[in-house]
């Protein structure tokens, strides 16, 4: 006579399921010798309804069935038992994370081409911002090295206008990798060491992220942006509740001088009418700031560092006249052709749940959209006030070689603010050290304010002084002043 107990496990048809990989084709046989046979049935309309609800990854149903050819019944406990425990070991096979699995788990990242193994959990997708036209913005998000759940959230923007942070700031410059040839290779001074990366998209027509309504590409503007971000987090958040509430800093570079303070007093205000962004601070990188400043400080620039001579300094200053910035002379486009070679992979897009809608290829800046361009004639140190006056912490920081942003701007108007704010100096200027290396210059107004110089860094700090900038965005999040005394290293 022969028995059985037939298991059915009813589980996700998604192949982003780990259970239903783990489980497929399983079977177990007692020490009895009386077989279990597993069976998992995929079901597509329940793979359906999970993709709209919290629960996703699992779904299970038990089923223990007597199989007697001929007839007549055994006493089967020991089996039956043995069955529900073997269940339970299954069950524990997958981590909590991946049982509670919410809507996140379509967008994770199983492994990029070519990547090495990490510890770590990716994602990568879109968010939709605008239904009525179809509008969606594309993100990667690399978790923390270590201990995510113990770690803040940060927002990277890179500027522009126009440019990717997928493709410069996460491929490029403090990513969790760089690309090499046709592999990944691991980024020593990765930011995910200290935070939850998230790197995004902006606007629509950058990158990966796009609108079935071409008219979005035109007249895109500072405001359109930042209410798109806005509503992108908003979004991001119910896709990955474990991270409202959590710790946020937003972070990028150059035209980000934008981005970045415009999208953190949105925050500002909505949290007036309900608590939703746990915004603890800015960090802006090389930035746009006020566009006078900025670029008129090229000239000094030039002559400090021997670069011009005294006539051409007294024409820089007397008769150039930085009033217009060309969007064909975007400064965010140091990045490396592996980089582009990388991006435009099908096999990297289908990995990264991209897709390319409305052109040929990925590029490092948009080719499609019209941004408004007196938009970079308004000055957000302004709103950089707003933000410090509310209690937010701001870091501006400069590489010390950047010749697009120079510093010398970004220290006049930092210096400004704090006499317009009435903050005192805290930290008097010193330098700070990377190791036993100076890593720059830094000054704190009215612990609130800082400004720091990366030694040896161009526009792109974290690609050309990555080290030096992971020390930098560590006493960052840490809310600590910057080391004052090398470190020696035996």
């Amino acid at each position: 006579m022969f028995r059985a107990f037939c298991l059915e496990l009813f589980v996700c048809a998604s192949n982003c399921c780990p259970f239903r990989k783990r489980l497929c084709g399983w079977h177990f046989w007692t020490e009895t010798r009386v077989p279990i046979f597993l069976s998992l049935f995929s079901i597509k309309s329940l793979h359906l309804a999970l993709t709209s609800s919290p629960s996703h990854s699992v779904s299970l149903s038990l089923s223990l069935v007597q199989f007697v050819p001929g007839g007549g019944s055994r006493n089967m406990h020991s089996v039956a038992w043995r069955a529900v425990v073997m269940v339970a070991a299954l069950l524990q096979i997958c981590s909590s994370r991946e049982l509670e699995s919410n809507l996140s788990d379509p967008n994770r990242i199983i492994k990029l081409p070519g990547q090495p193994q990490v510890s770590f959990q990716q994602f990568s997708g879109y968010v939709t911002v605008d239904e009525r036209k179809h509008r969606a913005l594309f993100y990667y998000f690399a978790e923390a090295e270590m201990d995510p759940s113990s770690k803040p959230l940060v927002l990277w923007l890179n500027g522009g206008p126009g440019c990717s942070s997928v493709g410069v700031g996460a491929f490029s410059e403090n990513g969790p990798f760089r690309p090499k040839g046709e592999v990944l290779v691991r980024n020593e001074y990765s930011w995910n060491k200290e935070a939850n990366m998230l790197y995004l998209e902006t606007p629509a027509g950058v990158g990966f992220s796009f609108s079935s309504d071409s008219s979005d590409y035109e007249g895109v503007n500072d405001q359109i942006t930042a209410r798109d971000n806005l509503v992108f987090l908003q979004r991001w958040f119910t896709m990955f509740p474990q991270y409202k509430g959590r710790d946020l800093y937003i972070t990028g570079e150059s035209y980000a001088g934008h981005y970045v303070p415009q999208l953190a007093q949105l925050m500002v205000d909505f949290n007036k009418k309900e608590k939703v962004f746990n915004l603890k601070g800015i960090a802006l990188g090389n930035p746009v700031l006020e566009f006078s400043t900025d670029f008129n400080s090229r000239a000094e620039f030039f002559w400090s560092h021997g670069l011009i001579s005294d006539s051409t300094y007294r024409i820089f200053t007397s008769a150039c006249n930085y009033s217009r910035y060309q969007v064909t002379e975007r400064v965010d486009v140091c990045v490396e052709d592996e980089t582009v070679s990388y991006l435009n992979r099908k096999d990297v897009q289908a990995a990264l749940h991209a897709n390319l809608i409305g052109v040929t290829k990925w590029t490092v800046c948009s080719s499609v959209i019209e941004y408004e361009l007196l938009n970079l004639e308004v000055p957000t140190i302004s709103i950089v006030g707003s933000l410090v006056k509310s209690g937010i912490p701001v870091l501006v920081y400069s590489g010390d070689q950047d010749s697009v942003i120079p510093l010398t701007g970004s220290r006049t108007l930092v210096q400004r603010l704090a006499n317009e704010l009435g903050l005192k100096t805290t930290i008097p200027y010193r330098a700070w050290f990377e190791g036993e290396q100076v890593g720059g210059w830094t000054q704190v107004y009215g612990d609130v304010l800082s400004f720091a110089t990366v030694r040896g860094a161009s526009h792109e700090a974290p690609f050309s002084q990555p080290e030096r900038s992971l020390v930098l965005f560590r006493a960052f999040l840490q809310g600590r002043p910057l080391p004052e005394t090398f470190t020696y290293a035996p």
